[in-house]
Protein backbone atom coordinates (compact mmCIF):
# COMPACT_ATOMS: atom_id res chain seq x y z
CA UNK A 1 0.00 0.00 0.00
CA UNK A 2 2.13 2.64 -0.93
CA UNK A 3 -0.41 5.28 0.18
CA UNK A 4 0.80 3.88 4.05
CA UNK A 5 4.44 5.18 3.09
CA UNK A 6 3.40 8.68 3.80
CA UNK A 7 2.64 7.65 7.72
CA UNK A 8 4.90 4.61 7.99
CA UNK A 9 7.06 6.04 10.92
CA UNK A 10 4.20 6.38 12.62
CA UNK A 11 2.18 3.23 11.91
CA UNK A 12 5.68 1.41 12.82
CA UNK A 13 5.72 3.60 16.17
CA UNK A 14 2.34 2.56 16.90
CA UNK A 15 3.58 -1.20 16.26
CA UNK A 16 6.41 -0.69 18.50
CA UNK A 17 4.10 0.47 21.41
CA UNK A 18 1.99 -2.81 20.78
CA UNK A 19 4.89 -4.91 20.65
CA UNK A 20 5.92 -3.54 24.48
CA UNK A 21 2.22 -4.10 25.73
CA UNK A 22 2.39 -8.05 24.25
CA UNK A 23 6.11 -8.21 26.26
CA UNK A 24 4.32 -6.49 29.14
CA UNK A 25 1.37 -8.62 28.99
CA UNK A 26 4.06 -12.05 29.09
CA UNK A 27 5.77 -10.52 31.77
CA UNK A 28 2.86 -9.93 34.06
CA UNK A 29 1.54 -13.60 32.83
CA UNK A 30 5.50 -15.47 33.98
CA UNK A 31 5.58 -13.34 37.48
CA UNK A 32 2.00 -14.59 38.57
CA UNK A 33 0.42 -10.93 38.13
CA UNK A 34 -3.14 -11.44 39.17
CA UNK A 35 -5.94 -12.03 36.24
CA UNK A 36 -7.15 -8.65 36.62
CA UNK A 37 -3.71 -7.16 36.16
CA UNK A 38 -3.26 -9.29 32.95
CA UNK A 39 -6.62 -8.68 31.67
CA UNK A 40 -6.09 -5.42 31.95
CA UNK A 41 -2.50 -5.25 29.94
CA UNK A 42 -4.52 -7.40 27.53
CA UNK A 43 -7.43 -4.94 27.12
CA UNK A 44 -4.68 -1.99 26.66
CA UNK A 45 -3.59 -4.54 23.62
CA UNK A 46 -6.78 -4.89 22.18
CA UNK A 47 -6.82 -0.68 22.46
CA UNK A 48 -3.74 -0.46 20.94
CA UNK A 49 -3.84 -2.84 17.94
CA UNK A 50 -8.13 -1.43 17.69
CA UNK A 51 -6.75 2.21 16.93
CA UNK A 52 -4.33 1.11 14.51
CA UNK A 53 -6.31 -0.73 12.70
CA UNK A 54 -8.97 2.49 12.60
CA UNK A 55 -5.96 4.23 11.07
CA UNK A 56 -4.88 1.99 8.70
CA UNK A 57 -8.59 1.78 7.50
CA UNK A 58 -9.21 5.07 7.17
CA UNK A 59 -6.09 5.69 5.00
CA UNK A 60 -7.61 2.83 3.06
CA UNK A 61 -11.12 4.49 2.53
CA UNK A 62 -9.24 7.69 1.52
CA UNK A 63 -6.91 6.22 -0.79
CA UNK A 64 -9.34 3.43 -2.39
CA UNK A 65 -12.44 4.57 -1.99
CA UNK A 66 -13.01 7.64 -1.46
CA UNK A 67 -10.22 9.54 -3.49
CA UNK A 68 -11.06 11.50 -6.63
CA UNK A 69 -10.66 10.49 -10.21
CA UNK A 70 -10.93 6.76 -9.02
CA UNK A 71 -12.93 4.05 -11.54
CA UNK A 72 -15.93 2.98 -10.32
CA UNK A 73 -14.26 -0.39 -10.73
CA UNK A 74 -11.83 0.83 -8.66
CA UNK A 75 -13.80 1.99 -6.28
CA UNK A 76 -15.73 -1.19 -5.90
CA UNK A 77 -12.59 -3.48 -5.31
CA UNK A 78 -11.44 -0.92 -2.41
CA UNK A 79 -14.67 -1.22 -0.89
CA UNK A 80 -14.42 -5.02 -1.17
CA UNK A 81 -10.93 -5.40 0.04
CA UNK A 82 -12.21 -3.64 3.20
CA UNK A 83 -15.54 -5.63 3.72
CA UNK A 84 -13.26 -8.77 3.53
CA UNK A 85 -10.87 -7.16 6.47
CA UNK A 86 -13.91 -6.41 8.61
CA UNK A 87 -16.14 -9.72 7.87
CA UNK A 88 -12.48 -11.49 8.96
CA UNK A 89 -12.15 -9.24 11.95
CA UNK A 90 -16.03 -9.73 13.13
CA UNK A 91 -15.75 -13.35 13.40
Amino acid sequence: MSHLHESKDSLIARVHRIAGQVAAVERELNGDASCATVLHRVAAVRGAVNGLMDEIIAEHLEAHVSRPGLTDAERAEGAEELLAVIRRYSK
